[in-house]
């Protein structure tokens, strides 16, 4: 794999033309980030809840990745396109070589429209807020749902995936999670879910359980006009389909791990006031509290891949650290 991460380095190895490449690695993929496109490679993992072990897996979710995130965007997923090996290098084309891989060809998005960056030069408003929370209430309100996507919102159902979480994290006790704080969470989410299956079956009845986005943070949104949103969970339906809390709560998670308490609240209210899902804040905490474990969980991953360097390594601890302890300061 460095090799074909330097060949696609090159700039003469990607189909438009560019000056300057960047790589961004997340546990899942290679993001060659160009002058004006963006290529995505998947690598190739298998997390249990992600399998991206062969290349006609990776083909398929490339595909589905296109085809998903148009919900939210426009003009921005541009489609899917070979990787190939000549004998000599790799290079993104739609020819001259044998086909070893597939990347997703995107638009690149303004780094200074995201939400994140925004947010950290102290130019989001209430503005802001207010025309996110309009695209997400409506996105929400009229996403697919079926009876096959509400059995995903059934309280044994979505407990799987949190009963995963919790599993998947058992190796990183005494590393980026305190014993004491996985003991802690595990035992509330626990009771939570003893305490609220009425809540569970409430929500489902009320057609709250839809295709969402799933991975739906400040680095994904673009407050440009219109606003895209990018990066939904494409290689598992099951984190997809889900509580529209989850969702939001994923978002609001995000606000306060950044500092943002008050556009938090602010967001909410928004939301909340067009989805009518006010006074249902128990239900929210709980989501906050999944989405901040979720991202203390992938972070952690990255602690056990090769290809990242330590520097980068000592990054990721500290952030799923305090993504752990932000879990926990929900419930404290």
């Amino acid at each position: 794999m460095q090799s074909m991460i330097e060949d696609l380095l090159n700039p003469t190895s990607l189909p438009d033309p560019t000056k300057n490449i960047t790589l961004i690695q997340t546990h899942i993929s290679l993001v060659f980030v160009a002058d004006d496109f963006v290529y995505k490679v998947k690598k190739p993992a298998n997390f249990g809840f992600l399998d991206f072990s062969s290349i006609e897996k990776r083909h398929h979710f490339c595909q589905q990745e296109v085809i998903l995130n148009k919900r939210l965007t426009e003009g921005i997923y541009l489609g899917v396109m070979p990787v190939v090996y000549d004998g000599h290098r790799y290079s993104i084309r739609e020819d001259g070589g044998e086909i070893v891989d597939y990347a997703v060809r995107m638009k690149r998005i303004p780094d200074n429209k995201l939400m994140l960056s925004i947010f950290d030069r102290g130019e989001l408003t209430t503005d802001h807020l207010k025309k996110l929370s309009q695209v997400l209430a409506e996105f929400h309100l009229n996403a697919e749902h079926s009876p096959a996507i509400d059995h995903f919102g059934e309280l044994e159902v979505f407990r799987f995936t949190t009963d995963e979480n919790f599993e998947q994290t058992r190796k990183y006790i005494g590393t980026s999670i305190e014993r004491a704080d996985f003991d802690t969470l595990s035992q509330w989410t626990d009771d939570f879910f003893q305490q609220n299956i009425d809540l569970f079956r409430h929500r489902i009845s009320d057609l709250k359980i839809r295709d969402c986005h799933g991975d739906l943070h400040m680095e994904h949104i673009c407050l440009d006009d219109p606003i895209s949103i990018i990066d939904c969970i494409e290689f598992n339906d099951r984190l997809r389909y889900t509580d529209t809390f989850a969702d939001i709560g994923f978002l609001l998670m995000d606000l306060e791990y950044q500092g943002g308490k008050e556009f938090s609240n602010q967001l909410w209210q928004f939301y909340a006031v067009r989805t009518g899902d006010l006074g249902m804040e128990s239900l929210l905490t709980f989501y906050k509290v999944y989405r901040a474990y979720v991202r203390g969980k992938v972070i952690s991953f990255q602690l056990d891949d090769e290809s990242i360097g330590d520097d980068e390594k000592a990054k990721a601890m500290q952030a799923a650290k305090a993504y752990f302890k932000l879990a926990l300061s929900y419930i404290d």
